[in-house]
C-alpha cells in the first residue's frame, strides 16, 4: 500500500512537467525506497550521491548559520538536480532539463515532498 502510495506520488510528479527527467525518494543514509528513472541512470549511484550531497548540504548550512536545510540545487550544463527533505529521514531527489522553470519545478517539488512525509 505504502509503495503504491509513493510511485503515485512520483508518477504524478513526473507527469506535471515535461522539463522533469527523473525523481527518487532516498533515504539520508542512501538507500532508494522509489524512483522513477530513465534506462541508463543507476539507481544505487543516486542514491549514494543524494545522500553525500544532502550531508554535506546539511553541514554547510548550520557551519555558516543558515539555519536548518530546505533545498540543496546544483545546476549543470546539462540540467539541475533538486533535493528536498520530505522528513527527516527522507529526501525527494528530481532531475531536470536545462530549460526547466524552477518556479514551478519548485513549488511541485514541495508539494511531493509533503505528501510522501505523511507517507513515510
Amino acid at each position: 500500500m505504502r509503495a503504491e502510495v509513493l510511485s503515485s506520488i512520483l508518477r504524478d510528479l513526473n507527469g506535471t512537467s515535461t522539463e522533469i527527467e527523473a525523481c527518487a525518494v532516498i533515504s539520508t543514509d542512501g538507500l532508494v525506497i522509489d524512483s522513477l528513472l530513465p534506462a541508463g541512470m543507476d539507481e544505487d549511484r543516486v542514491g549514494a550521491m543524494s545522500a553525500a550531497i544532502l550531508s554535506l548540504g546539511e553541514r554547510t548550512a548550520r557551519e555558516l548559520a543558515r539555519g536548518e536545510l530546505e533545498q540543496v540545487l546544483v545546476k549543470g550544463v546539462d540540467g539541475y538536480i533538486l533535493m528536498t527533505h520530505a522528513n527527516s529521514e527522507s529526501v525527494l531527489t528530481v532531475v531536470a532539463k536545462p530549460n526547466a522553470r524552477l518556479g514551478l519545478i519548485f513549488l511541485d517539488v514541495k508539494r511531493a515532498a509533503e505528501a510522501i512525509g505523511k507517507v513515510l
